[in-house]
């Protein structure tokens, strides 16, 4: 269980550095590349131990399916932002509401039962 509580404060924390980002974004502020790259990091770990502690802890799925894709659209925006593109609103709302959805899920499948 420790494991999975390392997992959901890194995903917290992931969550809390990507507020700041959206917040930049959403005011057409540019982003601290530093600072997205602390956010990918802390994120990815959490993804990759997630996935590692499902496969002896069953059951998160559809949180894992989730932030694969919250993943792919947080690529997709860290890639705009070093190539010197635009940052949709709309793809970095849409990056932290399905992110979100998947940390529900996750805190779902950790405290159920």
């Amino acid at each position: 269980m420790n494991t999975l509580y390392l997992i959901i404060a890194l995903f917290a924390l992931g969550a809390i550095i990507g507020m700041y980002l959206l917040a930049m974004v959403l005011q057409k502020k540019e982003t601290p590349k530093f600072v997205a790259f602390i956010h990918g990091a802390f994120v990815a770990v959490a993804l990759i131990l997630l996935v590692i502690y499902n496969f002896n802890h069953p059951g998160f799925t559809e949180a894992i399916v989730l932030f694969v894709v919250a993943a792919v659209g947080g690529l997709t925006l860290i890639v705009r932002d070093l190539t010197g593109k635009t940052l949709p609103r709309w793809l970095a709302i849409g990056h932290g509401l399905i992110a979100v959805g998947g940390f529900v899920f996750l805190l779902a499948c950790a405290f159920s039962g």
